[in-house]
């Protein structure tokens, strides 16, 4: 009986040796390794550096100025107001994409007719980029020769024909719902997904004991699609806190300072107005309110979906 017991030793000696951690499995790693700390560490610790100084981003003379950015960006109404921009626009966003795509989803969940065409003129506006789409927008939405006007026009609404982007009262209503028409069919992509792994059963046996479609939806199917709502809800806040295309194409932040976000504001004072420190300072600020609001939302919703 002593001889299976030492070779059942012996073979776990070799499982265990095979299974010893070799050096050269570093060198797999190394090049990705190098291109990330090159590309993303090394600028970050750099960016840091850079908040603190008072360089216009082109000359060497680089000034150690402590706090004193961080400081013009608490008392600065410029940044308020693009912090109010930025928040008026990401809580808009991220409420009316996802009804959008909630919606869309269920729609083309529904159809049995030519549904994969559907599901294809969805989600097309997803794979224009912003600046193609931020001047496809401009130009529908130009006073003199848009086509919106000109279809409000021959309606006989004439009326109604507003400057879409040169009238502060409508100028960040067109940057949203231009933007919630790009990005909606991306978020529909992950309910459809959601909603095809939501078992037909649930809703036949609601069905037989008489529950409509709206208490279907309200009761089975949007308390299973809650992980799909966790994710689209993350993404299209972090979208909509970073969007900068847009803006870029469509408005310029006019008209005045009605559309200029927290982004626009870190491009134009960064390379407009030479000022790459302060714009630095206030691209930190702008990642930790980020990562504040995502973990803070993440949480929110998680609680949420054990709870449904």
């Amino acid at each position: 009986m002593a001889t299976p017991k030492v070779t059942a030793e012996a073979s776990f000696a070799a499982i265990k040796k095979k299974k010893k951690w070799q050096p050269y499995a570093l060198y797999f790693i190394l090049p990705s390794f190098i291109l990330y700390t090159l590309f993303v560490i090394v600028p970050t610790l750099g960016s840091v550096y850079y908040s603190f100084t008072s360089w216009d981003g082109i000359s060497s003379d680089v000034r150690f100025i402590g706090l004193a950015n961080f400081v013009e960006i608490w008392n600065s109404p410029r940044v308020h107001n693009a912090l109010k921009n930025t928040m008026v626009l990401t809580i808009s966003l991220v409420i009316l994409e996802n009804i959008v795509a909630i919606l869309l989803a269920v729609l083309v969940d529904k159809v049995r007719w030519l549904s994969k065409i559907f599901r294809s003129i969805f989600y097309f506006p997803t794979l224009l980029s912003g600046i193609v789409m931020g001047f496809v927008w401009a130009m529908m939405l130009n006073y003199n020769f848009g086509v919106v006007n000109q279809l409000l026009d021959k309606l006989g609404l004439g009326a109604f024909a507003v400057d879409w982007l040169g009238d502060p009262k409508y100028a960040m209503l067109a940057v949203i719902l231009s933007t919630v028409w790009k990005g909606a069919g991306y978020y529909m992509i992950i309910y459809l997904a959601g909603l095809q792994g939501i078992p037909q059963e649930l809703n036949e046996a609601a069905s037989i004991d008489g529950a409509n479609g709206w208490q279907q939806f309200r009761h089975i199917t949007f308390p299973l699609l809650a992980g799909s709502v966790t994710v689209c809800m993350v993404l299209a806040m972090i979208s909509a806190l970073k969007i900068f295309d847009q803006i870029a194409v469509m408005t310029d932040g006019g008209p005045g300072f009605e559309t200029e976000t927290l982004t626009y504001l870190i491009y134009k004072v960064g390379f407009g107005e030479l000022r790459q420190g302060f714009g630095t300072a206030l691209a930190l600020v702008l990642f930790f309110i980020i990562l504040i609001i995502t973990v803070f939302q993440v949480k929110v919703l998680q609680k949420r979906e054990v709870e449904m």
